[in-house]
């Protein structure tokens, strides 16, 4: 069993800026991408950004945070950022970290519980 523990959200104006983490509990679980979901209140999740967690680290946004936000990883991969820059008050809601890992059996999804994150205008 994976279990993710988000950080980092906030209150923050307009142009703001933050940096969400995403830790997992067990570093020896083998996984093998990591990404970070928006919910806006009364909204889907949606995809903000993924990496693998291979030597390549090839990263994936959404359209609208590219230029603005980047996701990274430390070096033993326990942990996944979101650093988050230029801020939008659109950029309000929950925010996930999803990561794939392998379970014993499989490849299964975790999820972390989200960290808010607000945007005022």
């Amino acid at each position: 069993q994976v279990q993710l523990v988000e950080s980092g959200g906030g209150s923050v104006q307009t142009g703001g800026s933050l940096t969400l983490s995403c830790t997992r509990s067990s570093a020896y679980v083998y996984c093998t991408y990591t990404s970070w979901f928006q919910q806006a209140p009364g909204k889907e999740r949606e995809f903000v950004a993924g990496t693998a967690h291979d030597d390549a680290g090839t990263s994936k946004y959404g359209d609208s945070v590219k230029g603005r936000f980047t996701i990274s990883q430390d070096s033993d991969k326990n942990t996944v950022y979101l650093q988050m820059k230029d801020l939008k008050p659109e950029d309000t809601g929950m925010y996930y970290c999803k990561r794939r890992c392998w379970s014993g059996s499989k490849y299964d999804d975790y999820w972390g519980q989200g960290t808010q994150v607000a945007v005022s205008s």
